[in-house]
């Protein structure tokens, strides 16, 4: 961490902040702030204005340092250390530390004690116990220190300075938090180099009922003496032809509702002073005829009103929804070109249920956005993710592709299961492979063997054939020695010597590669139907035939 010298609310203070993603802006930018929404932080960000702090809030800023600076020797001596306030950097991470240690392992939180803090902090809890925001911001302070814990310290002091409630608790890093709170700054990044202008919120609407109806005035004695009747009745229609239908805007919503209340009243005005003409006479058509004309106009659009403000109302609700879907399907969709379309199945993000209980159209608009933000950040991690365990699973089963058919099946583990699980299969298939080598080696020598037992015995029964009486050589033609005729043709050691050359050295005579074998001499490659013998076996192969020759003589 680099430690930069800047006193907090400085404009030096102010324009480094301007630069970096702070720590105390996290839980408003994973839309986790009371204080804050989402889009508010990305059109302050994207466009460096920020809202102006009147003096109430000012007030509680100032407050809440005083507090602070009252707390610190409280939190010094269950640390055990002095604290330094400071601001640090991490890259593009900023936090700011109302204490570190010299050694930056342990940092210190201060807030003032609330009711939200006080129903979280009781005996025995811990920082995972603490309300999201206030953990999402500690997170990324101790991403930006490194520090190992934080203590966190909610206290209140009266305007003397003394002590009136202090509770505290330990904060650990948090790997799961600490890597959402990184995805969620790079998709605010990319909100925020996306964002369009637009006007600034208009105040919440209270609507505005139409202009009043001019006094229905009607005197009667028995009769219709003196009333503004016909006045009456242009002036009503008017009025209630010049009602908005269109409506767009909240402050449209908000008109049509209060508009609906007016109708109902003037219909209510209307019968009352119907009942009181009734009360003076009763025969007056003209007196009950216009203001039943104008009644039941009133009550035509009041009904034409509340359904349409029903209709709409339901309309745009339906067009924040759909339009957030098409967003996410749009992002996914990029998302999966990248990874070939190999993907994980994620929840579909619930901007029906982001907008119940909310009452304006911007209040539904900046619920759904935060919630498309997270879906992104989500959908952007488990994309890291597919490509992570992609890179692995091509890297580790090279050679060994056709055993992972149904990689689709478990891209979705960690990394270090994908890795075993893919080198426990290889490793399975080879120790089959050696296994079946092993059995087909076996089957060959014993094939071998079996040959050579038949040879054997073929071998034998020529023999005792041989043994049978034969005539006596002539004296005068003794029978040459095979030994004597080897040395005027010797073959290299290196060289290697076919059957057909082995047979033309002893001709007349003839041997086959199955008398070799009898003899001990196994061919020592094959090329094609021609078996080649070791050159420098040549002489000990004449020796072994002179030898039988020697002994079938001997015998007869």
């Amino acid at each position: 961490m680099i430690t930069v010298n800047l006193v907090q609310g400085t404009p030096e203070w102010h324009a480094h902040r301007d630069q970096h993603f702070n720590a105390s802006d996290a839980p408003a930018m994973l839309g986790l702030s009371p204080y804050k929404t989402r889009a508010q932080l990305i059109r302050e960000v994207a466009t460096g204005i920020t809202p102006e702090v009147d003096a109430a809030t000012q007030r509680r800023f100032d407050d809440g340092h005083r507090c602070e600076a009252l707390a610190r020797p409280l939190a010094e001596d269950i640390i055990g250390e002095e604290l330094f306030p400071c601001t640090g950097v991490d890259g593009k991470y900023s936090a700011s530390f109302d204490g570190l240690t010299m050694l930056e392992d342990v940092a210190w939180e201060h807030k003032r004690l609330n009711d939200r803090l006080r129903a979280a902090m009781v005996d025995g809890c811990t920082g995972a116990d603490l309300p999201e925001d206030y953990q999402v911001q500690m997170e990324q302070q101790a991403m930006v220190s490194g520090a190992e814990r934080i203590l966190f310290m909610a206290s209140h002091w009266d305007a003397d300075g003394n002590l009136v409630e202090e509770r505290h608790c330990w904060y650990t890093p948090n790997d799961w938090l600490r890597n959402q709170i990184i995805a969620g700054w790079q998709q605010f990044e990319a909100d925020v180099a996306a964002y369009q202008p637009e006007p600034a919120a208009a105040p919440v609407a209270a609507g505005r009922a139409p202009d009043q109806l001019p006094s229905l005035r009607v005197e009667v004695t028995g009769m219709v003496t003196a009333s503004n009747l016909a006045e009456f009745k242009a002036s009503a229609l008017q009025v209630l032809e010049s009602i908005n239908r269109d409506l767009q805007t909240d402050e449209d919503f908000a008109n049509a509702e209060q508009t609906v209340k007016w109708c109902r009243g003037v219909e209510e005005r209307l019968a009352a002073t119907k009942d009181a003409v009734l009360a003076q006479t009763a025969d007056i058509e003209a007196v009950f005829r216009t203001m039943d004309e104008v009644s039941a106009e009133t009550r035509r659009i009041r009904l034409e009103l509340d359904k349409l403000v029903k209709a709409e109302k339901e309309n745009r609700k339906a067009e924040i929804v759909q339009k957030a879907r098409n967003a996410y399907q749009e992002h996914e969709a990029g998302l999966r070109a990248e990874t070939k379309d190999v993907w994980i199945t994620l929840p579909a993000p619930d901007f029906a249920g982001a907008i119940k209980g909310k009452r304006t159209l911007s209040s539904m608009q900046d619920a759904v956005d935060t919630v498309l933000a997270n879906a992104k950040i989500a959908a952007n991690e488990s994309a890291k993710h597919i490509r992570a365990a992609l890179a692995c699973l091509s890297e580790e089963t090279e050679g060994h592709k056709h055993l992972f058919p149904d990689y689709r099946d478990f891209i979705s583990k960690p990394i270090d299961d994908i890795r075993a699980l893919v080198r426990g299969r290889i490793a399975e298939h080879q120790q089959r492979e050696q296994e079946r080598l092993e059995a087909e080696r076996e089957r060959i020598r014993q094939e071998e063997a079996e040959r050579l037992e038949r040879e054997a015995e073929a071998s034998r029964k020529a023999a005792e054939q041989a043994e049978a009486p034969a005539p006596a050589p002539s004296p005068a033609r003794p029978a040459p020695t095979l030994a004597a005729s080897t040395s005027a043709a010797a073959v290299p050691n290196t060289a290697r010597i076919k059957l057909g050359e082995i047979n033309d050295r002893i001709a007349p005579m003839s041997i086959t590669a199955e008398g070799l074998a009898q003899l001990g001499f196994h061919p020592a490659e094959t090329r094609g139907a021609a078996k080649l013998y070791r050159g420098e076996d040549l002489p000990r192969m004449l020796q072994e035939m002179a030898s039988v020759l020697t002994a079938m003589q001997e015998a007869a």
